[in-house]
């Protein structure tokens, strides 16, 4: 909404800023939460199981006529990493062409209460990432757009099979039209740090709320330790390590040279 006159009178003033907020209040509110907002890794993890879930709540209070679909978008730490092809030369398998991408999420899982191609169009799931067809993944480097889409394509693909990027298409259940769930599974090998978990509502093709809720994934005991030990002090910690492995082969020499 557009004010063309203002400054005429107060009341008009007032009455504009009324009709703009309202407007903007129009679009429904999302309210999401998760079951754990700190998983804690120990020896032995064998991985997590998450419960997302929210409500989306009509700002004006009344009778919703709208009906929503929702997408939950989980995402790990991003990181950087080089992706290399293998190609068989003289009988060996050799390291040929590579790839190089500066933001690739460890961790990537996509729930929705429909396939998201039947929710909204690629250019809308592109801009939102919903899906793995759609991770921003942020090649660096001189390379073909097709070499990029080849390497970005295998990468997907190696994660999938290690269960760490997975779609589920009807894994977000709706009650009443204002509640919903949907449960993502970490598995054992997951990388720890910060997740986002994105909760999107979407209407006629059309994404009308968006909110985040926050997940720590975080080594505890032993490992947990000896990680932020090397995190705080990494000086200390690989003198330390040094120290440890000449003692262990002086001694392993020591004992050997007795027999």
């Amino acid at each position: 909404m557009i004010c063309g006159v203002w400054g005429r009178t107060s009341k008009a003033a007032a009455l504009c800023i009324a009709a703009v907020f309202l407007s903007a209040q129009s679009e429904p509110i999302l309210v999401p939460e998760v079951s754990q907002s700190r998983v804690e890794v120990r020896q032995g993890f064998t991985g997590a199981n998450l419960l997302l879930y929210g409500a989306v709540i009509d700002p004006n209070g009344g009778r919703r006529t709208t009906e929503y679909d929702i997408v939950v978008v989980l995402k790990g730490p991003t990181e950087p990493i080089r992706l290399r092809e293998k190609e068989r030369v003289a009988g060996i398998w050799m390291n040929a062409d590579s790839s190089d991408f500066r933001s690739a999420p460890s961790f990537f899982a996509v729930a929705s209460s429909r396939p998201v191609g039947e929710i909204v169009d690629e250019r809308t799931a592109s801009i939102y990432e919903l899906g793995t067809d759609f991770i921003q993944l942020s090649p660096s480097g001189l390379i073909e757009p097709e070499e990029q889409a080849r390497f970005a394509a295998g990468l997907v693909d190696l994660r999938q099979r290690g269960g760490l990027y997975k779609e589920d298409p009807g894994g977000v259940r709706i009650s009443q039209g204002v509640l919903y769930q949907a449960r993502i599974a970490l598995p054992s090998n997951v990388t720890t740090g910060p997740y986002t978990a994105e909760t999107f509502a979407i209407a006629d093709g059309r994404v009308l709320a968006s909110a985040t809720a926050e997940i720590a994934v975080e080594k505890v005991g032993l490992e947990g330790r000896v990680v932020n030990a090397a995190e705080r002090s990494s000086l200390l910690y690989g003198l330390g390590a040094i120290f440890l492995s000449l003692s262990m082969g002086w001694i392993a020499g020591r004992f050997f040279s007795r027999t």
